[in-house]
């Protein structure tokens, strides 16, 4: 079923973090990386996965990093040619990736965190405290340090991760289906140049998680499928997306980046209380939150069309999430203690008795409408593929393997998006354990079944403008 050994790894690996996407990707890691579980170490901030880690064999310490310890505790574990592997939340993304830098780490992480207090610091703008204004703090290290250096890829899981890697595959079925052309652009301009071709206007990143638990959500409990503090971090930054060329609306709650790239625009509330429209091939149509999430910002920067320094092209992308329904049940219980979290918090993982995640790209706008290419995992071959995982947690970890053996196989890279890495490569890593990968078409749009009871909310002109996707 898959290649016993990608890479033989002869430096130290250090986890930072050990929830459930540390526990379902150290089964993975050492399925497919050839080093031995001595040079493998778990630095974390509380008991969780010790009991697994003992398993294999491999070192687990409880120390929590903060910004004043973090050097100290990483000091003695960490050397040139080594791995970090950060998997924490509230520890600063940027103060780990410049450590790296000047040790001579290779460092990966599932998206770009702030310390402890980051997401909701009053004293910070929103803007800053965004993932857009995260993710210019990391380019901002990039161009600190031109010419390379050690790999480093602040962003990949799942989503960001796989996604970018399914929506460069789903171009390329699209110019072959379309064009009757088999395309592989080779830079970043000549994909933004087929996605313009091909009339691309929204990429959602459109994830529909059906897992049910028994037991199910308790009054006064936070239950999620995947990291509660993590989902909460994101549920409560500024609400995201790339922001297209196409678009005619700015919403009335919107707000423009006064620095940076200028690829995206914020809301000005929580993610988790914006919702939109989507669409998957098992699902259908269904209603999503718009959670903050790296992806919508890192593709539609790198799908733009520049003519000199005017951008001509550029597709509006953001997440459309319904987790399972007893995440929905939590995610509106905390909503109306107006974002206070319960003292108690469940990652669902062994009481799962049923379900899929059915997560991937959305293209739409195209000559064939919508188009969908992506992962449908169910709960029950999620655990005959890997131990110590879910659904959803093996779709992460299935894209931390992927770029983790990438980054090894390519040392020396720099700062790296997701859109950076050899997709194919990446992809071929990670199939195995996706369970369905497929693409599908739809003739599905926003405007699909809505009526006329409030027409003042829909523009007929251009099905594909955010004003359409939008729940209000």
């Amino acid at each position: 079923m898959y290649e016993k050994k990608h890479v033989k790894f002869e430096g130290r690996l250090v986890f930072v973090g050990f929830g459930s996407i540390g526990q379902g990707s150290l089964p993975l890691l050492l399925r497919h990386i050839d080093m031995p579980c001595d040079r493998i170490c778990i630095i974390t901030g509380d008991e969780r996965g010790a009991e697994e880690a003992k398993h294999f064999g491999i070192s687990h310490t409880v120390k929590p990093l903060t910004r004043a310890n973090y050097r100290t505790v990483l000091n003695p574990l960490l050397g040139k040619g080594d791995f970090l592997l950060n998997l924490s939340v509230d520890v600063s993304s940027v103060a780990l990736i410049e450590y790296c830098y000047k040790k001579g780490v290779m460092y990966l992480d599932t998206c770009i965190e702030p310390w402890v207090g980051g997401y909701t610091d009053s004293a910070v703008s929103a803007s800053r405290r965004s993932n857009y204004g995260l993710r210019e703090e990391v380019l901002a290290l990039r161009r600190k340090h031109p010419g390379g250096g050690p790999t480093v890829i602040p962003t990949h899981g799942a989503n960001p991760g796989l996604i970018s890697h399914w929506v460069k595959q789903a171009l390329v079925n699209l110019a072959r289906d379309i064009k009757n052309s088999d395309v592989f652009p080779k830079s970043r301009e000549e994909w933004a140049r087929l996605a313009m071709e091909l009339g691309v206007k929204v990429i959602h990143c459109a994830e529909r998680d059906t897992q049910t638990p028994n037991p199910p959500k308790r009054r006064g409990e936070f239950v999620n499928t995947w990291s509660v503090d993590g989902f909460v971090g994101e549920g409560t930054q500024p609400c995201e997306l790339g922001w297209g060329t196409h678009e005619k609306h700015f919403p009335r709650d919107g707000k423009h980046h006064d620095f940076g790239c200028k690829a995206a625009i914020y809301l000005t509330r929580p993610g988790a209380s914006v919702r939109v429209r989507s669409w998957t091939p098992m699902e259908g149509h269904y209603h999503g939150f718009l959670i903050t999430h790296g992806e919508a910002i890192s593709i539609s920067d790198f799908y733009t069309v520049r003519d000199r320094k005017k951008v001509v092209y550029r597709p509006t992308c953001h997440y459309a999430y319904h987790p399972c329904d007893n995440t929905v049940l939590s995610v509106h219980e905390y909503a109306g203690r107006n974002w206070s979290l319960p003292e108690s918090k469940r990652i669902l993982m062994d009481e799962i008795y049923e379900g899929i995640d059915e997560l991937g790209a959305l293209l739409m706008g195209h000559a064939k409408g919508a188009y969908w290419y992506g992962s449908q995992l169910s709960v029950h071959e999620a655990r005959k593929l890997a131990p110590f995982n879910n659904a959803t947690s093996l779709q992460v970890a299935a894209g931390v393997m992927g770029a983790v053996i990438w980054a090894m196989e390519n040392p020396l890279r720099g700062i790296c998006d997701p859109d950076d890495l050899d997709f194919q490569r990446v992809l071929r890593i990670a199939k195995p354990y996706l369970g369905k990968v497929i693409g599908a078409y739809s003739d599905w749009t926003p405007l699909k079944d809505r009526g006329t009871l409030f027409p003042e909310d829909i523009d007929n002109s251009d099905p594909w403008q955010f004003k359409n996707f939008r729940v209000v």
